[in-house]
C-alpha cells in the first residue's frame, strides 16, 4: 500500500502543502463573513497566490465537508455564449450562496461566481455536454433547508441549459429584501415647516453656495479581467497567427479607445507578440492567456472567440485587406 503522505517527506512538498494549509484556513474565515468562495478564488488566482490545481481540492474541502453545500454535476445540454439571462435570474437569489466549476477540456478548471458577469467571460463558450459543477449553500445569516438547496442546484442546472425558471420565494431573502425596500423618509412630510427666518436665511444663502464650484466626480477606476485563456489550434502559433491577432486586438482597441488588451504567456507579460512564434514557442494546445484592462470592459467574450479563430488554421480570414485597413469587428 503506497504511502499518501510521501509528498511530506521533502521539504519542498512539506512547505507546498503547508502553504496550501495556510490558504485554506484563510479562505474558512473569509467564507463564514458572507465571501463567495469563486470571488476570493479568482482574485488569489490573478495575484498568482494560489494555482489552477489547487481549485477543485479548495472547493471541495470548504463547501462539501465544511460548510455542507448541495452539490450537483451537470454536463450541459447546449453552448452558451451569452451569460446576461442566468446572471439576470440567479442574482435575484439572495438567500443563496452559489459557486459554479466548470471543467474546460483543454484549459482546466474555472472557479465561478455566477452571479457576475465578468466570471463567465473567461470560461465562455461553454460547450454543450461539457461539465459544470454547481455548489448551493446559504447567504450569510440564512437558514435554508438542505432540500431547497438542492432544488436550487436542480433549478440552476435548468436554467443553464435554457429554461425559464421562476424566482421561488424560498431562495429569496425576505430580510435582505426588507432592508433593500426600505424607504429613505416618510412622504407627505410630519416635520414642522421651516419658521420665515429660517426659509429667509436659506434664500440668502443659496446664489452663494451655487457660487462655489463643484466638486469633481470621482474618477473611475480601471479594472482588469481575470485572465483569459485562448486555446491554439494551429499546428503552430506562426507570424499568420500573430498577424491576425495584431487585427484583430486592433479592431477592438479601435472601437474601445479606453480599453486595452493584455497578452501572457506561462505566467510572463507578453509586451511584443511578434515573440509568440519565435523559435516555435507556441504549439497546438497551449493556451495564451488575455486579460482586458480599463473602466468598463466590454465585448470580452466575442474578443476571445475571435482570438481563438486567429489561433487556429482559419487565421486568413482576419488578414483580408489593406495592411493599413482596421477590420470592422466589434
Amino acid at each position: 500500500m503506497d504511502n499518501q503522505l510521501n509528498v511530506l517527506a521533502r521539504k519542498a512538498g512539506f512547505n507546498s502543502a503547508l502553504r496550501h494549509f495556510k490558504v485554506v484556513t484563510e479562505y474558512v474565515g473569509r467564507v463564514s463573513k458572507g465571501a463567495n468562495l469563486a470571488d476570493i478564488l479568482n482574485e488569489h488566482l490573478d495575484e498568482g497566490r494560489v494555482s489552477r490545481h489547487q481549485v477543485k481540492p479548495i472547493v471541495s474541502a470548504l463547501l462539501v465537508d465544511k460548510f455542507d453545500y448541495a452539490y450537483k454535476s451537470h454536463n450541459l445540454g447546449r453552448m452558451i455564449d451569452d451569460v446576461s439571462a442566468i446572471t439576470e435570474t440567479v442574482s435575484k437569489w439572495s438567500k443563496l450562496d452559489i459557486v459554479c466549476v466548470f471543467h474546460h477540456p483543454h484549459t482546466g478548471v474555472f472557479v465561478i461566481n455566477p452571479k457576475r458577469d465578468d466570471q463567465w467571460e473567461g470560461a465562455l463558450p461553454l460547450g454543450k455536454d461539457e461539465l459544470l459543477v454547481i455548489y448551493v449553500g446559504a447567504a450569510r445569516g440564512e437558514d435554508v433547508k438542505p432540500s431547497v438547496l438542492r432544488d436550487a442546484a436542480d433549478d440552476f442546472a435548468s436554467l443553464v441549459d435554457g429554461a425559464k425558471v421562476r424566482g421561488k420565494k424560498s431562495y429569496v431573502s425576505e430580510r435582505r429584501s426588507a432592508i433593500e425596500s426600505k424607504p429613505a423618509a416618510p412622504t407627505g412630510s410630519t416635520a414642522a415647516a421651516p419658521s420665515a427666518e429660517e426659509a429667509s436665511a436659506t434664500t440668502q444663502s443659496a446664489p452663494a453656495a451655487s457660487a462655489q464650484p463643484t466638486a469633481a466626480a470621482p474618477k473611475r477606476r480601471a479594472r482588469m479581467t481575470s485572465r483569459i485563456p485562448v486555446l491554439v489550434t494551429n499546428e503552430l502559433f506562426h507570424n499568420g497567427n500573430v498577424e491576425a491577432w495584431k487585427k484583430i486586438i486592433e479592431s477592438y482597441k479601435s472601437k474601445y479607445e479606453g480599453l486595452d488588451v493584455l497578452i501572457w504567456y506561462e505566467n510572463e507579460r507578453i509586451n511584443d507578440i511578434n515573440a509568440l512564434f519565435k523559435w516555435g514557442k507556441v504549439k497546438h494546445g497551449t493556451p495564451i492567456m488575455i486579460s482586458v484592462v480599463g473602466d468598463d470592459p466590454k465585448d470580452v467574450s466575442k474578443l476571445r472567440r475571435y482570438l481563438y479563430e486567429g489561433a487556429s488554421p482559419r487565421f486568413e480570414a482576419f488578414l483580408h485587406g489593406g495592411a493599413d485597413r482596421t477590420l470592422d469587428l466589434f
